[in-house]
């Protein structure tokens, strides 16, 4: 999969706000440059709302992805790439190409659908060159675009449907027109601040004559709160948006319970328009045959219009006005007008389909986009391409175990649970290292500390990896009525206490025998009676306020220092702290926080008992502002800290650095964000993340485990020089501390590799990771290390190293395999270098790649061996000045190996290393004598020694007599290949193996002193 991130500009002066900002500080974006994150999966798609294709263009279509950006394919659907990753949303309701001229493509932003869990965007946004730039083109506030329609001949005239905020009255929703590329719109179809469009249609034979669905939708603050009122209708125009009329004729009407429309217009008779029509009476499948002016029931099937405010897609054959699909939880279509119908598409426990596109030139080509993403058929739906190769998935929560390397988990929105591996062993994460782990999609996930074989999530399961099997060991097995349950609720381990796991509902539980047993340890913490948000506006009544209780605990959060400390905070805006296990509870709710103000994560100090870190999301209350409080006194009084953060972003979580006081870390709507000095000041730490909302972060050890809601997990390996950040600023270079480098080989597969086009994630470093700071451009840098034991320097690199060169006319593969090159930044800021845990290549082999290859990430062989587990010397020299710093090198903690075999292994191996060298320099001599005699040409052998095959491939033993220097050389790279391929204890027969190579060594050593 191509990761291609493309050049963005826009005109927002509030996009502006957080480099203004960044410009006033002391850490600048050039102070942690070098930090990126990759993307680890999984490579299953998510909620997807938008889907177009090009007519003209029949392998070539765009899906806009909710929280996971705008995505392209060129081929049919096989592969995907992002092309919107550097805007500042990546909620995405439709998008809209030009017919005339398909480089012009407009986006609208914020994803089109009201139901529980959303994102909001920024408005409309424009490409002219298919995708590779974008400008702002306006409507900021309209905050959720229902549907975009581009005219087919004029590419500045656009329709967008704009439904408006979801959880509060705005003015800027409707129904807009451009007619100069979004430079200017008109709000041409405005019925009141509550009622807002959903979807918009030209006449697909007459551009003048365009549909509009008027919706009155109000989503609210409590869990599965919605309003409706009297406003929802269809409305027609015949003079291009100018004029409207409301068609109601056959349709249901608003006393009974008229909701949301969709309409499917015919291509072929384009007075034949069939609709979905979700009403609390006469629901169903509707059909015009004037162009919507009036209207006969077709259908009631409530497979196809139920959840209608989920799913309304209907479209019609562009040459058969009798065959009809449907999108809904599957997908459905009808050969005889829709009389009857059937399923296409769909499986158990729901698809969930949202959008259909049929290219009008090729019917048989069609574009399906559902809750599982976006598949594209080319023979009428035979077959289709598959959605486990868009990386959008929707994580609620993150976390990880204790393993090595160590797994990601959590509840993926659609999907189920799941579990991925940080690491894979064949050079990248594939499909190998994913799987589900028996629980619900909106779960949290918690490994076992003490076995991570055994996984809890949801509601609650105990799954077992080794047997895949999953019990439900919840407080209850029959439910008592006394407690709440929403969609995601919090479970985790204590951290003072691995016995100890916790959950949460409107009291909190706990368990200390794996869920056999609970014990409630809370009272109701929520509201007894909360106040109706100002924002439910006319939608309130009397009896909501004495409705039953509705909130539960949202957040919780153990003490890492005291097992007896533990913060709690629910979702209609309560914190408490209980300091005695849950004897006692205090209410420490920040007078700030009012009724339904989400507390969405808390943290626990880790420094001290006395802080804990709240993150409020208020966007249910129509507030999108971001709110992070602190409290240092144990919740007696409570700071509000977002400095720094951009003013429209709520906040999901905020974590403290386990290892640095005052450094924290920050997850909204939009970015990822850092403080060094303990929330006076945020930093945007997005770097190369695409915009998405980010539910959760996760600190293990020196990594920053990223939760996205629709671009999957990420990863910002090693993020120890954040530590170090503030010293490092006032120094004119600075050498971070490395962290422990654990020796792992790069892949360790011997088949065949995944094709490019598999969907693929990057491995961590395979290294030792090497961060310095420069605050002035230099001249060169030198990187050198050290064994302390003795002095030696194992390995050194240099700025002014030379790139590696290849002849790619001889090369028996393509170049896209192959690693790029890394090199000593001299320039200002932070760089990242990362070294290999091993000594210099075999220096003069012929440089060659193996069949244990991934995708851009596949080194040159043969390769210098590994070096010993222990300490060594990271010595940085910046010009004339010098810097050192300690660096330990970990054992593979897989491994079961003794000191005393692995230092045999290295001894060993050290021996053909040093035996090639040796080889090596005479054969150098040779070659630089221009009338070197026939015996020393023969002596020296012909070619170069490269990278042996020890799978299939063998070496024998030759005569000393008739040995050559190149033929000696393979033999060692052989042996040292055959060592290095494992941590073991080297056989008796490799032994056996070195010692007659050192014997015939010492022979080519007396023949070459013969003949010098």
């Amino acid at each position: 999969m191509k990761h291609a991130l493309n050049p963005f500009c826009f005109s927002l002066s509030l996009l502006m706000l957080g480099s203004t900002v960044l410009l006033a500080q002391e850490i600048q974006p050039s102070d942690y440059q070098n930090l990126t994150y990759r993307m680890i999966g999984p490579f299953r798609a998510s909620r997807t709302v938008g889907g177009v294709g090009v007519p003209s263009q029949p392998n070539v279509f765009y899906i806009g992805v909710n929280n996971g950006g705008v995505w392209k394919t060129d081929d049919y659907g096989r592969t995907w790439d992002p092309i919107f990753d550097s805007a500042p949303t990546g909620s995405v309701g439709d998008i809209g190409v030009s017919e005339s001229n398909p480089n012009v493509i407009y986006v609208g932003t914020g994803e089109g659908l009201h139901r529980p869990d959303l994102s909001v965007g920024d408005g409309i946004f424009k490409s002219i060159d298919s995708g590779k730039t974008w400008v702002h083109a306006g409507l900021n506030d309209v905050q959720q675009v229902g549907r975009l329609i581009v005219h087919p001949s004029d590419p500045d005239i656009v329709f967008v449907a704009g439904l408006g905020h979801p959880y509060g009255s705005n003015e800027q929703r409707g129904v807009f027109r451009t007619k100069d590329g979004g430079k200017n719109w008109d709000k041409v179809l405005y019925l009141d601040q509550y009622t807002g469009a959903i979807q918009v249609e030209f006449d697909p034979n007459n551009p003048d004559i365009v549909y509009a669905d008027m919706w009155e939708h109000q989503e609210g603050p409590w869990e599965n709160a919605k309003f409706s009122g009297p406003n929802s209708g269809l409305y027609k125009s015949t003079d291009g948006g100018e004029t409207w009329k409301k068609l109601t004729k056959g349709l249901p009407t608003a006393d009974q319970g008229l909701g949301r429309i969709g309409i499917g217009i015919s291509r072929s008779n384009s007075s034949w328009i069939y609709a979905t029509v979700q009403a609390e009476e006469g629901g169903g499948i509707y059909k015009s045959t004037d162009a919507g002016e009036s209207w006969t029931f077709l259908h009631g099937d409530y497979r196809l219009w139920g959840r209608g405010g989920d799913f309304a897609e209907i479209k019609v054959h562009p040459t058969n006005p009798n065959k009809i699909y449907v999108g809904n939880i599957a997908s459905y279509t009808s050969n005889d007008g829709g009389k009857s119908w059937m399923s296409l598409k769909g499986a158990p426990g729901g698809d969930d389909y949202h959008r259909i596109w049929i290219n009008p030139s090729n019917p048989d080509i069609m574009l399906f986009v559902a809750d599982q993403g976006a598949v594209v058929t080319v023979n009428g739906g035979r077959t289709w391409s598959s959605w486990y190769n868009q990386p959008t998935s929707q994580l609620y929560h993150v976390s990880t175990d204790s393993q090595f390397p160590y797994w990601v988990y959590g509840g993926q929105q659609e999907s189920g649970a799941i579990g991925i591996a940080s690491r894979g062993n064949g050079g990248q994460i594939s499909f190998r290292e994913f799987m589900g782990v028996g629980a619900d999609e909106y779960a949290y996930v918690a490994a076992d500390p003490k076995d991570p074989n055994i996984i809890y999530g949801g509601r609650v399961t105990r799954f077992d990896k080794r047997t895949g099997q999953s019990q439900n060991v919840a407080p209850e097995a029959v439910r008592s009525g006394k407690y709440r349950f929403v969609r995601t609720m919090p479970l985790m381990f204590h951290p003072a206490d691995n016995n100890m796991l916790l959950f949460a509902t409107n009291v909190l539980w706990k368990t200390l025998d794996g869920g056999q047993n609970w014990e409630p340890i809370s009272p109701d913490l929520t509201y007894e009676q909360p106040e109706v948000p100002l924002s439910v506006g006319k939608y309130k009544t009397k009896e909501m306020e004495s409705m039953t209780r509705r909130g539960v605990i949202y957040a919780i959060a153990p003490s890492p220092l005291d097992v007896d400390l533990i913060w709690a905070g629910t979702d209609d805006g309560k914190v408490h702290v209980t300091r005695d296990g849950g004897n006692k509870w205090k209410d420490v709710t920040p007078p700030q926080v009012s009724s339904w103000d989400k507390v969405s994560q808390i943290d626990a100090g880790h420094f001290d008992k006395d802080v804990a870190y709240l993150a409020i999301n208020a966007i249910r209350k129509d507030d999108m502002k971001p709110y992070v409080y602190r409290t240092t006194d144990g919740g007696n009084t409570w700071e509000l800290i977002t400095d720094g953060m951009n003013p429209v972003g709520p906040v999901n979580v905020v974590r403290e650095d386990p290892k640095k006081s005052g450094l924290l870390y920050a997850g909204t709507e939009r970015e990822v964000y850092f403080s060094i000095d303990d929330g006076a000041i945020w930093q945007s730490l997005r770097n190369n993340m695409p915009a998405s909302s980010v539910r959760d972060l996760v600190i293990h050890e020196n990594d920053l485990v990223v939760g996205t809601h629709g671009r999957s997990i990420w990863i910002l390996d090693n993020i120890a020089s954040l530590r170090e950040l503030k010293e490092a600023t006032s120094a004119e270079a600075f050498l971070f501390k490395p962290s422990d480098a654990i020796r792992v080989r790069d892949n360790m597969f011997s088949d065949t590799p995944l094709p490019p086009e598999e969907p693929t994630a990057q491995n961590p470093p395979d290294g030792a990771i090497i961060d310095y700071m420069i605050n002035k451009e230099v001249k060169t840098v030198k990187l050198e290390i050290v064994n302390p034991v003795d002095g030696a320097v194992v390995r050194t690199y240099s700025s002014d190293d030379p790139e590696e060169q290849y002849d790619t006319t001889a090369l028996p593969h393509p170049t896209y395999w192959i690693k790029p090159a890394q090199k000593l930044g001299t320039i200002e800021g932070q760089h990242r270098f990362v070294w290999d845990l091993k000594y210099e290549p075999p220096r003069g082999s012929e440089r060659q790649f193996d069949i244990a290859a991934a995708y851009r990430s596949t080194p040159s062989v043969p390769v210098g061996p590994l070096v010993l587990p222990g300490e060594y010397t990271v010595r940085l020299t910046v010009d004339e000045e010098v810097f050192e710093k300690g660096l330990t090198v970990r054992m593979d903690p897989r491994v079961k190996i003794s000191r005393d075999e692995i230092v045999k292994q290295s001894e060993f191996s050290l021996v053909c290393y040093n035996g090639y060298h040796q080889l090596q320099e005479i054969k150098e001599i040779i070659d630089t004598r221009s009338k070197a005699s026939k015996k020393l040409l023969d002596f020296r052998g012909s070619g170069i020694a490269g990278d042996p095959n020890i799978m299939y491939g063998s070496i024998r033993q030759t005569p000393v007599e008739d040995e050559t220097i190149v033929g000696l050389q393979h033999k060692f790279l052989f042996m040292l290949k055959l060592l290095q391929s494992a941590d073991a204890k080297i056989s008796t027969q490799a032994v056996e193996g070195v010692d007659t190579l050192k014997a015939s060594l010492e022979g080519m050593m007396e023949r070459w002193e013969k003949l010098k």
